[in-house]
């Protein structure tokens, strides 16, 4: 996982550090001194403990393309876009104990070379006959219950269920896990009892270490670090990926129907179950219990991911099982509110679908959080209708006698469990470096296809810029104009005004009109130092735009967020807003993804400001242009080149200078270029292939580092609409004007 040499840096960690230097005179505002535009970005971040409300749709076809959109969001955000290879599971079965109606295995097997998982296998006795091989099965996660697979209830817990009428027995109430398990064995299911990562068995990772300096490195980094995140490498991720291969295993059983595969867990099991649903459509019929909400979303590093929930909650995510069956179970915690918000929009899009009967809801307000004997019974009726079992209803539980923690065991002297290099930090840091060389194995795959096609390389590495960078030209809603001052100047006009668009979002501009000789097009002029960068001390034309106002151009600059008139008198920004989970006195409580899991990166939504900037020249009826050109100066190089990478046909010519920055140099979460997914699908080098075919400069840049945009150019047919240039910063815009202004 060795990073390529760069050329030097032009502007130390990042272009962000330009706002500490090369000061810019003030320019003629927009807003008053002291007064910030209104833009809703400037308020708090959101959190997993906000109201994330479902997203109604009012079509068949709109719906068709949301889930689309969602479900390769979830893959993303996962770190699972493109799905992994599948190594071989070379699974083990051994240890059975024989139950009245039902037997018990222990299992382990590897999600990815040397990373187990395991759990316990419950299956129906007597065996399957000839006449019917094949009987239906249900996965099971846990969830954070302590202990995981080998969670009792102690004495006075036991007590209290009992009483209050939440379990019925005295073995299954101390042990509701396997209860639930033994029950739908006994009704004819085979049931895939797995542990979450750290949890019981799985003693290679630790459930949520957190971030820890020594993981923070550049080569063989581990989890929760900035590098894992640039990868998209998260536990949630990982653990995910054991749910899809515990699938796999369960549907590689002999006895195993393919098609009637159910899926049931609580709390973080329940997060398991719906996010699996929503990226896996092998099972019949999902229910998540005490979990899905419009309030508290999953408070684990195992239930966050960066990207997992911009634009969308957890109702959204267990939607993604329509039209296939989904239950669900409500208790006294946040999920209580379940029959009134978010059920309702479920019972509507399955009814729209044209399955009413398929949803079903259940709260429980007279109980706490659990899982338990009302629970589960609510599970069991719902299976047994979408699953075919057959039983009599009202289906009743009944007592077990339940393993011990040595029979639930799949480590023994026969089956030692992992220790040395297997285990811990070593570990960790193998998992990753697998994850990272499947990933850069397929997309390095899509590149070599053939070089009149290069579809595969946009599916894979296309797709993911989409989701980090979250929105393209043509999506920034309506678009007003204020016009706050006009002055006529030797030779052009200048003006402010603010932009606004229907996302809450507002835009300080700066304008340049060259009057009568305007040649209908329009050059957006972007610089970190803001849009006064575009102007002199005097007022007058900077070097670059003064040639392309004198060639008949109109020039167009905005203040990006948190720049410009973003900031107060003598502000700058070193660092962005990063918020934890909590107190934040543990390490995992201080994870990038409870920030950018529900918030864009600050480089998002710069490019969103980029973007608004094209729709608005696109769309006001006194600034639509015949040609929009992009220029980038100054740091604000990468925010453009991602934007042209999201414009289609709208820009014709775009030119930058990008200081050969890399997102691979960065090391920290509050840097203002952090990006998460941005290492992975091939840094600057991958946005500038998506560019293709349209006309690009970049400079700052040697050839030899931009093989691959060059390859995807060729592919593309438009090998010559690519100029790349290892210039020097002095001239870099005049350079640029001049290429903008070619015949």
């Amino acid at each position: 996982m060795k990073r390529p040499l760069l050329r030097p840096l032009l502007f130390l960690a990042s272009p962000a550090s330009l706002l500490l230097c090369s000061a810019v005179a003030a320019a003629p505002r927009a807003l008053p001194e002291g007064t910030l535009p209104a833009d809703n970005r400037l308020g708090d971040l959101r959190t997993l403990d906000d109201y994330h409300p479902f997203h109604p749709v009012d079509s068949i076809e709109v719906w068709n393309r949301r889930a689309a959109d969602l479900r390769r969001q979830t893959l993303v955000a996962n770190g699972l876009w493109p799905l992994p290879e599948r190594s071989p599971l070379d699974p083990v079965i051994h240890g059975k104990v024989a139950r009245e109606g039902y037997s018990v295995e222990k299992v382990y097997f590897q999600s990815l070379p040397g990373h187990f998982v395991t759990g316990s296998l419950y299956r129906p006795d007597p065996a399957p006959s000839e006449a019917s091989p094949r009987r239906p099965a249900v996965l099971s996660p846990h969830g954070h219950w302590g202990g995981g697979r080998f969670h009792a209830f102690s004495d006075e817990e036991l007590r209290r269920e009992l009483e209050s009428g939440a379990e019925l027995f005295e073995h299954g109430g101390r042990h509701p896990l396997q209860a639930r398990c033994v029950q739908l064995a006994r009704m004819g299911c085979v049931v895939f009892h797995y542990d979450m990562i750290g949890y019981a068995d799985s003693v290679q990772i630790e459930h949520r270490p957190g971030v820890r300096e020594e993981m923070n490195t550049s080569e063989d980094w581990g989890y929760f670090s900035p590098a894992a995140e640039l990868h998209l490498q998260n536990m949630m991720g990982l653990q995910t990926w054991n749910s899809i291969r515990a699938l796999d295993f369960l549907l590689s059983l002999p006895d195993v129907d393919p098609d009637r595969i159910g899926v049931t867990g609580a709390s973080g099991g329940g997060t398991q179950t719906f996010i699996l649903g929503a990226i896996d459509e092998r099972p019949a019929a999902l229910f998540p219990a005490v979990m899905v909400s419009t309030a508290m979303q999953g408070g684990c590093t195992c239930e966050n991911a960066p990207y997992l929930r911009i634009g969308a909650g957890n109702i959204d995510l267990a939607a993604l099982a329509a039209p296939r069956p989904l239950g669900l179970t409500g208790a006294d915690d946040w999920t209580k509110e379940i029959e009134s918000k978010g059920a309702p929009d479920l019972q509507n899009l399955y009814a729209m679908l044209g399955h009413p009967q398929r949803f079903r809801a259940a709260p429980f307000l007279q109980f706490g959080h659990n899982y338990n004997a009302v629970s589960r019974q609510a599970m069991y009726s719902f299976f047994n209708q979408h699953l075919g079992l057959g039983q009599p209803e009202p289906v009743q539980e009944s007592d077990y006698e339940p393993l011990s923690i040595e029979e639930l065991s799949v480590w023994t002297n026969d089956h030692p469990r992992p220790s040395g290099e297997q285990s811990g930090a070593s570990h960790e840091r193998s998992v990753l470096r697998w994850f990272t060389e499947d990933a850069r194995n397929q997309i390095r795959a899509a590149v070599t296809q053939p070089e009149q096609d290069a579809g595969a390389f946009r599916e894979i590495t296309g797709a993911g810029w989409e989701v980090i960078l979250g929105r393209s030209a043509g999506h920034s809603g309506d678009i007003s104009f204020d016009l706050v001052e006009k002055h006529p100047r030797d030779g052009h006009i200048l003006m402010t005004g603010l932009i606004s668009n229907s996302h809450g979002e507002q835009l300080p501009a700066l304008f340049l009109f060259p009057g009568e000789r305007w040649n209908r097009r329009v050059v957006l002029w972007f610089d970190l130092r803001g849009k006064s960068s575009i102007l002199t001390e005097n007022d007058a034309p900077a070097d670059g735009v003064r040639q392309l106002l004198e060639r008949g151009d109109a020039v167009m600059s905005v203040d990006l967020l948190s720049t410009g008139e973003f900031l107060a008198a003598g502000e700058t920004l070193d660092h962005t807003k990063i918020k934890g989970y909590g107190a934040e006195d543990e390490a995992w409580q201080k994870f990038a993804g409870y920030t950018f899991g529900y918030n864009p990166p600050l480089f998002s939504r710069r490019v969103h400001d980029v973007l608004t900037a094209v729709d608005f020249v696109r769309t006001h009826p006194e600034w639509k242009a015949d040609a929009i050109d992009l220029a980038g100066v100054h740091g604000a190089g990468p925010i453009v080149l991602a934007a042209r990478s999201r414009c289609g046909d709208a820009v014709q010519r775009t030119a930058i200078d990008t200081g050969g920055f890399r997102f691979a140099s960065l090391d920290r979460f509050d840097d203002p270029f952090f990006t998460p997914g941005s290492v992975k699908y091939r840094d600057l080098p991958g946005l500038a292939a998506l560019c293709a075919p349209a006309e690009l400069l970049l400079l700052g840049e040697e050839p030899r580092a931009m093989r691959l945009a060059r390859r995807i150019y060729r592919a593309s047919g438009h090998a010559e609409a690519l100029a790349v240039e290892d210039a020097p910063p002095a001239g870099v815009s005049s350079r640029i004007a001049a290429w903008l202004s070619r015949p």
